[in-house]
């Protein structure tokens, strides 16, 4: 038997170490929280994706009473960025979340279903995703899903 150890590779950083660019984009995120609907979790998630023609898609939480029925920010700012520039891949995006005391202390970071869905996209375009993932000790910056998602699954290991 042997071993293997996986470790990933991120960045902390402040936001005044940001780019103009990644520091509106965080602060796009942040902004999506409000549109969260988050009845029952009163965890409202915002996200923003930076397409590579520039353009900014935002998506927030949806809940719904059948629980199965909501969705995520990530996937929704993402499904919207697709639905609306089919073309344009996806270069960047941004995570911020609050609950009723405020905006979180350290980063959330997506869930299983989220990250499989930026892999694919990934995959689709050929091209990594940066992910900054906000909390107002710090945020991370990650180059890839793949450094949430190591192991990960993709169409050609169907083949």
């Amino acid at each position: 038997m042997k071993n293997i150890k996986l470790e990933i590779n991120m960045e902390l950083v402040q936001p005044e170490e940001l780019s103009k660019a990644d520091r509106d984009l965080v602060e796009k995120a942040i902004m999506a929280t409000k549109n969260s609907y988050a009845r029952y979790s009163h965890f409202f998630v915002g996200a923003a994706v930076r397409l590579a023609n520039g353009e900014t898609v935002i998506g927030a939480n949806q809940e719904n009473a059948a629980f199965p029925s909501g969705l995520c920010a990530e996937r929704t700012a993402v499904f919207a960025a697709q639905a609306s520039h089919p073309d344009q891949p996806i270069t960047t995006l941004a995570i911020a979340a609050r609950n009723e005391k405020g905006l979180t202390t350290n980063p959330v970071s997506p869930c299983g279903a989220c990250r499989q869905v930026i892999l694919e996209v990934e995959d689709r375009y050929k091209s990594p995703v940066r992910i900054l993932l906000y909390g107002t000790k710090g945020i991370y910056i990650l180059h890839s899903i793949k450094d949430l998602l190591p192991l990960s699954f993709v169409d050609a290991d169907m083949h």
